[in-house]
């Protein structure tokens, strides 16, 4: 320290000591006061020496960059580990040593008013120097994860060893030239078998690994240079401003600005379920991951990425298995079972039967010699023929169990929800997308869901008067005041002017917006000398179940307050008993005023408007933190007109012709909410509205539990509902066995979204934690994209139906002619490599074929199936029963007199069963793609996956039947033996044709049905 800057500071201690001692008289006095003197003075000089020590610090703390616009200030290694400790730590110490919230700012150098440069350079340095706002995520598994997984497989282990028996023993009895043909063709099937399998399994891996990733794409509204941004939360950076509302999720570690009322809840970080209030000098930090359920605010950010608390969990956290199991899955699964134990029974009785022909002598070789003789034949012969019989049971359990149902199912969720993203809707929850096909009542939001969301103020009543135009000149001037500080300073909106002449840059809710873009426009309201010229002593926000805010304001020049509030008309009239007119003048709201108020809005609210009005009261300074609710002055009214979506109608009449109930939940008061309804086509407008149709939510809350059950399905539309109205409903449908689907955006809603069978939010105005709680978020907050969603629903249903029907013909055939030919012949005329084929095929394959079906508008021609509709329908068993005696009866004719027939040998007689079996599967692939249509073909040059599948498919066939002789056990074929396989087989397509004539009950005839909980 200097010589200057110590004997000033010796002298302000001299001062001091002069002003505050006393006459000092006595030499002990003296003695007292000197050493006090000294002491004193070095306290002082100590205390000097510490504060000018620490600004030395902090001046050589930091390297500065220069930019054109900026100063970036770059803190040591210590300065960023204590910045980072302090909010995870809640440390009021730390802070204070930084000088406070803005000693923060200082040291990570960003202005809490207007945020950082929004300049490229200046984003970049302070990435480099803070990092980014994201986490190491585990990387989503690789092929050899999936490849491993699938030689986990108890029949794909046990093929494997009698691949190596079968392989040992062919190469001792026929040398290494040719006795490997049928163990190594075992060892390729199997390994084409796994390969097929792991790919997919590894495209579905990644699928759900991008969405995942989309999902936690939160937008965040921050301030860069004074201007509103709103960005991905991946993309904020230590020093941003960042605004938080009701809902939001706090984006990284930071500490509070200002605001009002901030309550958050850290459960999330914590495990505390209580509400922390944030308060500006007691507890000012704010976690990321935490969610705003109070108040707002706007945050200085201090820490990213792993840096935070919330990134340090994450990162360790490993995201767990994609593999979700959904209700249909597992319902797929225990159908799984029930069809794999039949095929065990089936191989069990096949490997018994064909052991005792064996061992008795009944089976002859190629070369007609008997195969076993006593005391003759060869143990390792013995040994053999034991294995290929053990190989071809195990391959029956192969083909029987239908292990493609659970990849179908993946297959077309994983297929339906990239598509969903194109059209609007991205699935969060696997689950949603199988159990909207289902849905049987959905519960809307009006305001952006059924309309446009583009709020203008169409109608303002000052009093009794109604202002055409030139609003600002129609009332007196301390009335425009009023309605400056009303709108101004009670909103969580923002208005942003980058120049005197340029149009103002409005942020907030639709609502907000346009009162704001009124005030600015029309009233001339300036934001800025507004917030200048006052001070906000206390804020009630706003909610859905209050629908209404409250500020009290300071007026500065003369300290005088003000109270405002805003919200629902007839709520703020309620809590007014007298008015000002536009000359500025109070009149007294009596029986005869109320009433015409409340008849201009209900008119206005008939005309589609949203009624909000403004009331005030002024009132002597006080610390009260409870806002006066009654004795207030009525303001004016505007109507806000928000029309409805155009393509909106016609999106409820589909979802009414499918069989599906809309309601409309609204906050919105009941002329309002049936204006829209009936705009919609959610009400009926040729005819009254039928009692019971329309009610509101304080009507429906205070019905008893019976009649709630009784009048629910009736509702067509609830007007001035709370989210907990809404939660009830939704629990009353649900009781009453329906399938809900539910869509809301606030905070408030997260209840119902959690109740409901499929909780749609919106990705527009949702909230973040509407988003966590729903299945599906709405991209475009577009009605039209429910029933896009309700659409795509019915289609996984459905293509997971074909499938079903598709696969069991093929298990049904496959079993009984390998059990007849055993039982019968003492062998099999499809080998364990052809029937591994056929595994492929129908398993791989057919489930890509059939499982990537878009959505037709048939779908949306039935009825919904709700809870308990059966999995495999009545329609389903007349089909694949059909297609499969058809086909058993066909290949046990080759089987017995094929010979004669043909003409042929033995094994090109079981080379013309394998190749008829296939084709008829090939055949089978198209009637499966409609069960009740009769025309197959619809649509088809559309689908190039399922063309280019059945290509494939083909090809492959050709190949194994005339190339791959040795590996498949097959012989060539003659043109016209060719000719005959595809006319057998093609004669499944008339076959399906004439069996759709037939009309089947709606009773099942089994029931395999879809359990969800309720």
């Amino acid at each position: 320290m200097s010589s200057s800057s110590s004997s000033l500071i010796i002298d302000l201690a001299n001062t001091i000591t002069r002003l505050t001692s006393p006459p000092l008289t006595s030499p002990k006095q003296r003695w007292r006061f000197a050493y006090t003197k000294i002491y004193s003075t070095r306290v002082f000089v100590s205390l000097a020496q510490e504060i000018i020590s620490k600004r030395n610090h902090y001046t050589k703390l930091f390297e500065t960059t220069h930019s054109s616009t900026s100063l970036l200030l770059v803190p040591h290694d210590d300065d960023k580990s204590k910045l980072i400790h302090m909010v995870k730590d809640k440390s009021l110490d730390s802070l204070a040593s930084f000088g406070g919230v803005q000693g923060v700012a200082y040291v990570i150098g960003t202005v809490p008013s207007k945020g950082i440069d929004d300049k490229q350079e200046e984003i970049s340095k302070r990435r480099d120097i803070f990092g980014s706002n994201t986490y190491p995520r585990p990387p989503p598994k690789g092929l050899l994860h999936f490849v491993i997984e699938a030689f986990n497989d108890t029949t794909i282990i046990i093929l494997l060893v009698c691949a190596g028996l079968s392989l040992g023993f062919g190469i001792k009895q026929h040398g290494a030239g040719e006795g490997w043909y049928e163990g190594g063709s075992i060892f390729l099937a199997v390994f084409l078998v796994v390969v097929v399998s792991s790919l997919s399994n590894l495209r579905q891996e990644r699928q759900f690994h991008k969405l995942s990733k989309i999902s936690s794409d939160i937008k965040v509204h921050l301030i860069r240079n004074g201007r509103p941004h709103q960005i991905s939360i991946f993309e904020v950076l230590v020093g941003d401003i960042v605004s938080l509302k009701i809902g939001d999720q706090v984006p990284a570690d930071g500490l509070f600005i200002s605001g009002h009322s901030l309550h958050v809840d850290e459960s999330s970080m914590t495990g505390e379920s209580d509400h922390l209030q944030i308060d500006p000098f007691k507890s000012p930090f704010l976690l990321s991951g935490a969610k705003v359920v109070d108040g707002y605010a706007t945050m200085m950010v201090t820490s990213v990425g792993t840096n935070t608390a919330w990134g340090q969990l994450m990162s360790t956290v490993s995201r767990g298995d994609t593999e979700e199991r959904t209700p249909l899955q597992a319902r797929l699964d225990n159908l799984t079972t029930s069809i794999g134990k039949a095929g065990l029974a089936v191989a069990f009785l096949v490997f018994v039967v064909m052991l005792i022909r064996y061992f008795t002598g009944n089976t002859s070789s190629e070369d007609g010699y008997t195969e076993f003789k006593r005391g003759t034949t060869d143990l390792d012969d013995v040994f053999n023929a034991v294995v290929k019989i053990i190989a071809v049971a195990v391959t029956i359990v192969v083909v029987a169990i239908p292990e493609g149902l659970p990849l179908a199912v993946t297959l077309t969720l994983a297929y339906s929800m990239k598509r969903m993203m194109a059209d609007q809707a991205m699935v969060r929850k696997l689950s949603a997308c199988e159990t909207m096909g289902s849905a049987t009542v959905i519960c809307t939001d009006k305001t952006g869901t059924l309309t446009l969301n583009e709020m203008r103020v169409n109608k303002f009543w000052l009093g009794l008067e109604n202002i055409i135009d030139n609003y600002s000149n129609a009332m007196a001037q301390n009335v425009v005041r009023l309605f400056h500080q009303g709108i101004g300073l009670n909103t969580t909106g923002t208005v942003y002017k980058p120049s005197p002449e340029s149009e103002p840059e409005i942020s907030g809710s639709p609502t907000e917006k346009a009162i704001l873009l009124w005030a600015v426009s029309d009233l001339g309201m300036d934001m800025d000398e507004l917030k200048k010229k006052h001070e906000i002593i206390h804020v009630e926000t706003f909610n859905s179940e209050k629908k209404r805010s409250g500020v009290a304001v300071r007026k500065k020049g003369d300290n005088t307050v003000h109270v405002h509030w805003k919200g629902a008309a007839e709520m703020i009239l309620a809590m007014c008993c007298n008015y000002i007119d536009c000359n500025g003048t109070e009149q007294s709201l009596g029986e005869k005023e109320r009433d015409e108020i409340e008849k201009i809005i209900q008119g206005m609210a008939a005309s589609s408007l949203r009624c909000i009005a403004f009331a005030h009261i002024e009132m002597e300074q006080s610390e009260d933190k409870v806002l006066r609710e009654d004795g207030l002055k009525l303001l004016g009214i505007v109507g806000l007109k928000d029309p409805c979506r155009p393509e909106v109608k016609k999106a409820v009449e589909t979802c009414k012709y499918a069989g599906v109930d809309i309601k409309m939940i609204t906050g919105d008061n009941i002329f309002t909410a049936k204006a829209i309804a009936t705009e919609c086509g959610i009400l009926d407008l040729s005819n009254d509205v039928a009692k019971g149709q329309v009610v509101e939510g304080e009507e429906f809350r205070n019905y008893t539990e019976e009649e709630r059950m009784e009048k629910v399905d009736d509702i067509r539309v609830m007007a001035r509902s709370s989210p907990m109205d809404k939660h009830l409903m939704v629990q009353c449908l649900r009781k009453k066995g329906h399938v809900v689907a539910v869509t809301g955006d606030g905070t408030n809603d997260a209840p119902a979204l959690k109740e409901a069978d499929i909780g749609l939010s919106m990705g527009i105005q949702g909230t973040e934690v509407a988003k966590e709680s729903s299945d599906i978020v709405i991209l475009d907050d577009n009605f039209n994209s429910v029933a896009t969603v309700l659409r795509w629903g019915r289609c996984v249903y459905n293509n997971i139906q074909k499938f079903i029907q598709f696969q069991l013909t093929v298990n049904v055939a496959a079993l009984v002619i390998n059990f007849i030919a055993a039982v019968s012949a003492g062998d099999v005329p499809l080998t364990t490599v052809q029937l591994l084929w056929v595994n492929l095929i129908m398993d791989t394959l057919g489930a890509l074929a059939l499982a990537t079906e878009r959505p037709t508008k048939e779908l949306m021609e039935k009825r919904p199936v709700g809870r308990t509709e059966p999995l495999i329908t009545n329609i389903m068993w007349r089909n694949l029963l059909t297609q499969a005696l058809y086909q058993i009866a066909i290949l046990l004719v080759f089987q017995f007199k094929g010979k004669a027939i043909f003409n042929v040998d033995e094994k090109v007689k079981n080379t013309l069963i394998f190749n008829t079996f296939v084709l008829c599967q090939v055949f089978n692939e198209f009637n499966s793609r409609s069960m009740e249509k009769h025309n197959v073909f619809r649509g088809i040059h559309r689908n190039h996956l399922f063309l280019g599948i059945v290509g494939i498919t083909i090809v492959l066939q050709i190949a194994m039947v005339e190339f791959l002789r040795k590996f498949a056990d097959t012989e060539r074929l003659t043109w016209i033996q060719w000719g005959f396989c595809v006319l057998f087989a093609a004669v499944s397509w008339p076959l399906a044709w004439f069996v759709k004539l037939i009309h089947v009950p709606d009773k099942p005839f089994f029931s395999f049905k879809i359990k969800r909980s309720c």
